[in-house]
C-alpha cells in the first residue's frame, strides 16, 4: 500500500485513489444508462448562476 504525498494526490494511498476512481466511474455509468428525463443545459446553467448570484 504505497503512500502518496499531497503533491501527487488528495488520497493517502493508491488504494484509496483507485477506490474513489471506481466509485466515480460507477456513478457515471449509472447516469449514462439512466432512463430519467434529461435536464437541458440552459436549465442547469441558470440554476448554477442563481446559486452564484446569492453570494455576490
Amino acid at each position: 500500500m504505497p503512500k502518496l504525498t499531497p503533491i501527487e494526490s488528495e488520497f493517502a494511498t493508491t488504494e484509496d485513489a483507485e477506490a474513489h476512481d471506481a466509485w466515480v466511474r460507477a456513478k457515471v455509468e449509472r447516469a449514462l444508462t439512466s432512463n430519467k428525463p434529461r435536464i437541458p443545459h440552459d436549465a442547469v446553467m441558470a440554476k448554477a448562476q442563481a446559486v452564484l448570484d446569492k453570494y455576490k
